[in-house]
């Protein structure tokens, strides 16, 4: 391979960059669907930042400065994932109608926290 070949990962399920956007664009099309009530739209905003966060301090860790700012970074990912499975959680109990896509959603939260956990241990 020269130097201006850039590999592609084929299979998108292992590049975290794709999967923690994806992540983010599907708890946007839940929250979109969402009743909006004094309940609901605070944990609209807060489930929504956090999700969203995720993939943003990957990129932010992707372009990190130092192997210090890496590991910061990879650290936010980590919380604010865990933050994510607590809001979803909250979400079904406010709106039980949707406790099966947010148990979906739960899962990928779970599973970023973990990979973001172990990611931060090795550092």
């Amino acid at each position: 391979m020269t130097n201006n070949q850039i590999p592609i990962n084929k299979n998108r399920q292992f590049d975290l960059e794709e999967r923690t956007a994806k992540f983010g664009e599907k708890i946007i099309e839940l929250t979109k669907s969402l009743p909006k009530d004094e309940i609901t739209k605070p944990l609209i905003n807060q489930l929504v930042k956090c999700s969203t966060s995720v993939g943003a301090n990957y990129c932010e860790a992707d372009d990190a400065e130092s192997r210090k700012d890496f590991k910061h970074k990879i650290g936010i990912c980590k919380k604010e994932a865990r933050e994510a499975k607590h809001f979803l959680r909250m979400m079904a109990k406010a709106v039980p109608e949707v406790t099966e896509r947010t148990r979906k959603l739960w899962t990928e939260a779970k599973e970023l926290n973990l990979i973001f956990n172990s990611i931060y241990k090795k550092l």
